[in-house]
């Protein structure tokens, strides 16, 4: 069946580091985005491509390059194989873990692309705020923790939103035992101090951040 077990091996480390920069957990982006920063190494390149995501690629590739010259029959098989199970089972073992073993914050699931908030001015100074925001305990205890709002910006001249929602921040959320439940927050903002603020709007799939003592999750 091989051709070679020393390009096999090889083949199979290039595609476990390759799928474990992108394993999407504990924060929404990859586990390499995570490591580049605690290592203080750049996640974009100059040209703002994506460093971890073209390493990944590149090391991927390789892996099914040394896989097909490894075996000696069945290599469309095993790469067609190798393709589904680097796409499918990164976030099959999120679901085992946190279903499983996680706790804490940990066994929290955040349905971002479910998320919204809107915004709309009830006076001169007031910006009135209200997200909704779905989470799941797979726990069978309580879960507090607070959540926190990041700002995204697509271009230089786009106006902070999701960022003022942080002016009343954290809020504490609070989730029963294996409980799947929307979270509601509202805020009236006091934006009269400030030149430039959003007067209406509204934005879907919204970034967290989530705490609870010394650990943190970015959603």
């Amino acid at each position: 069946m091989f051709k070679s077990k020393k390009l096999f091996y090889i083949a199979l480390i290039f595609f476990f580091i390759s799928m474990g920069l992108n394993f999407p957990f504990p924060h929404k982006s990859p586990y390499g985005e995570t490591i580049s920063s605690i290592l203080n190494i750049p996640i974009e390149t100059v040209n703002g491509f994506q460093f971890v995501g073209i390493t990944s690629l590149v090391l991927l590739i390789a892996s099914l390059i040394f896989l097909t010259r490894s075996l000696k029959k069945y290599s469309a098989r095993a790469v067609l194989i190798a393709i589904l199970i680097s796409m499918f089972l990164p976030m099959m073992l999120v679901n085992l873990y946190q279903k499983n073993l996680a706790t804490g914050i940990y066994a929290i699931s955040y349905e971002r692309e479910w998320s919204s908030c809107e915004f709309e001015m009830i006076d001169d100074v007031t910006l009135h705020g209200e997200c909704e925001l779905p989470f799941e305990n797979y726990r069978g205890n309580v879960n507090k923790f607070t959540v926190e709002f990041q700002e995204r910006y697509y271009a230089d001249d786009e106006v902070s939103m999701l960022s003022l929602m942080n002016q009343t921040a954290p809020y504490e959320v609070r989730l029963e035992g294996n409980e799947k439940k929307v979270v509601k927050i509202n805020v009236d903002i006091d934006v009269s101090n400030m030149e430039n603020h959003v007067e209406n709007g509204s934005a879907k799939g919204i970034n967290i951040i989530i705490k609870s003592g010394d650990n943190l999750r970015k959603l």
